[in-house]
């Protein structure tokens, strides 16, 4: 899904091309990792991001939105590639919100992750929105969906409306700005480089600025 593409419609499916984001160096004499092109296949951010994973650790983001039917379809890939990283990886994954009508499926997603529903509800979640049609951007529509789950409707509703959620929501934000993210999926790595969505080749850039980050590390 596109930045732009949210005003005409939640459902509709936005293009994969990258569109250069704010904060981006311009590409520099085709330089390369792991064969991979800066510029093209991956961008170097101007200004680093400061990551949450602890010194001798990797820490990948991976935007995405319930919303956008590519994060529907890359999720299996990302949920495989994940199983696989070594402990000195660490993902988060990371909601996106390119408007207001995005705030209540972050808040969905860090309300999941809270009560530790993520790994039964997450891709639910997507099928829910595209083959369902349920409507995530709407906190009664979500209401209805989770209370169908059999989750603690309490709970829950404590958590969605929490500090704390609101909270990650709105850094949530902040990251995709600093990453200067324009479309999902994509992926936010060592908060040196940013990757847009590329179907599976977009895990394999991943992997080669992981090792090249290691390198150094």
């Amino acid at each position: 899904m596109q930045r732009r593409d949210f005003s005409r419609s939640l459902l509709a499916a936005g293009a994969t091309a990258f569109t250069a984001g704010a904060g981006l160096v311009p590409l520099a004499a085709q330089a390369q990792v792991g064969g991979f092109k800066e510029g093209t296949e991956y961008q170097r951010l101007g200004k680093p991001v400061a990551t949450d994973s602890g010194a001798g650790k990797v820490e990948v983001l991976e935007f995405f939105a319930y919303s956008c039917i590519h994060c529907y379809n890359f999720e299996p890939v990302m949920a495989a590639w994940m199983k696989k990283l070594p402990a000195t990886v660490v993902v988060r994954r990371t909601p996106v919100a390119f408007s207001d009508a995005f705030v209540p499926m972050q808040r969905l997603y860090y309300t999941i992750e809270a009560m530790g529903l993520v790994d039964q509800l997450h891709e639910k979640l997507f099928r829910a929105f595209h083959v369902d049609k349920v409507r995530l951007q709407d906190p009664a529509a979500i209401a209805d969906w989770m209370g169908k789950q059999g989750v603690d409707m309490k709970k829950f509703n404590e958590l969605f409306n929490s500090f704390s959620v609101v909270g990650k929501a709105k850094r949530a934000a902040q990251m995709q700005d600093m990453y200067g993210v324009e479309g999902t999926p994509a992926l936010g790595v060592g908060g040196r480089f940013y990757v847009p969505g590329q179907g599976p080749r977009t895990l394999q850039v991943a992997d080669a600025l992981i090792a090249e980050l290691r390198k150094g590390a």
